[in-house]
């Protein structure tokens, strides 16, 4: 505080004296009208006294991380320095990432020098992110896993449980002779199923790059070297789209549900197609609740024969009647 403040404030009525007093109680964390110790509120960001409640700090800033941690095991995973990593890049996220815009942080676009600067840079960060065979296989299937899963609408843990396989197969040299495609198809078929992703081989094929026949043996192969479980797929899981497609109302769903459970006790699903199973008990519960629904139309919807709808539907009403 200079002299020329220092006036002022004692002709305004404000004792120079005191107010040194005050700022040099609460540089020490002592309260400025009665002296006492303080007490920092850490939610409110607040140093409070401890006798008479003033507040006479405010507006702390909290440096602890977002998070909190129960063990030491917890604490060394969430601690990190910048962009969380992940399974769904081949290095993990850890390296840097140049945009591919030419304009500076303003948004205003690049002189014709410096974009030819940043287009040599870009360059050498794709050469340095994967250097050896290994990690340029890598990048190349997961952005075959990423560009899959974002067609199929394959949520986030899918294809990060995908990606994992895929790396698992890397890593026990069973992708060297194979097409980089269809392991990677097959490695995200695995991961959807293993999420219990409800995603069929038809699906599939009209994303893949390879033909249905290639990555269904791959992912045989890897579900068998890598001793992946897989348990049948429940036709269940199929129903709520096969509602959504065919806007019936909650009860046909439900009821179409409770067909297939009936199924499942009377082991009607053993070895059929879960998708089929679903068509003929979305089908079955049309008839069932008076929703008008054709054979055709659910056969379209699921991408199954008719035929297969009239053979599985009379089952499914065999079973639940036998257990009424």
């Amino acid at each position: 505080m200079t002299s020329t403040n220092r006036s002022v404030r004692a002709r305004a009525g404000h004792p120079v004296e005191r107010e040194e007093s005050e700022e040099t109680e609460r540089e020490q964390g002592h309260c400025p009208e009665c002296g006492a110790d303080g007490v920092v509120d850490e939610k409110r960001g607040e140093t409070v006294c401890r006798e008479c409640g003033v507040v006479f700090e405010e507006g702390h800033v909290d440096r602890g991380p977002e998070w909190r941690s129960f063990d030491a095991r917890d604490k060394a995973e969430k601690s990190r320095v910048g962009s969380p990593t992940t399974e769904l890049l081949h290095d993990k996220g850890l390296s840097s990432v140049i945009d591919w815009k030419d304009q500076d942080a303003n948004g205003q676009t690049l002189s014709a020098r410096k974009r030819e600067k940043m287009s040599r840079l870009r360059t050498w960060d794709e050469r340095f992110r994967a250097q050896s065979a290994q990690d340029r296989n890598l990048k190349q299937a997961l952005g075959e896993i990423d560009r899959m899963a974002s067609a199929l609408g394959v949520p986030e843990n899918a294809r990060k449980t995908a990606s994992v396989i895929y790396r698992r197969a890397l890593e026990e040299e069973l992708i060297p002779g194979r097409s980089i495609e269809a392991m990677a198809t097959a490695s995200l078929y695995a991961g959807a199923r293993q999420a219990d992703v409800p995603r069929t081989l038809d699906e599939f094929e009209t994303v893949s790059r390879v033909e249905r026949k290639e990555f269904a043996r791959a992912y045989r192969y890897i579900a068998r070297e890598l001793e992946l479980a897989m348990e049948p797929t429940d036709p269940t899981q199929y129903v709520p789209r096969l509602a959504s497609d065919l806007e019936i109302p909650d009860e046909t769903e439900q009821r179409a549900v409770e067909l297939l459970e009936a199924g499942k006790q009377a082991a009607v699903h053993s070895g059929k197609n879960p998708v089929g199973l679903a068509a003929a008990a979305t089908y079955a519960a049309g008839r069932l609740t008076n929703v008008e629904l054709t054979q055709h139309e659910v056969a379209d919807a699921a991408d199954v024969s008719a035929v297969t709808i009239r053979d599985r539907y009379t089952e499914l009403l065999d079973a639940a009647q036998a257990q009424a």
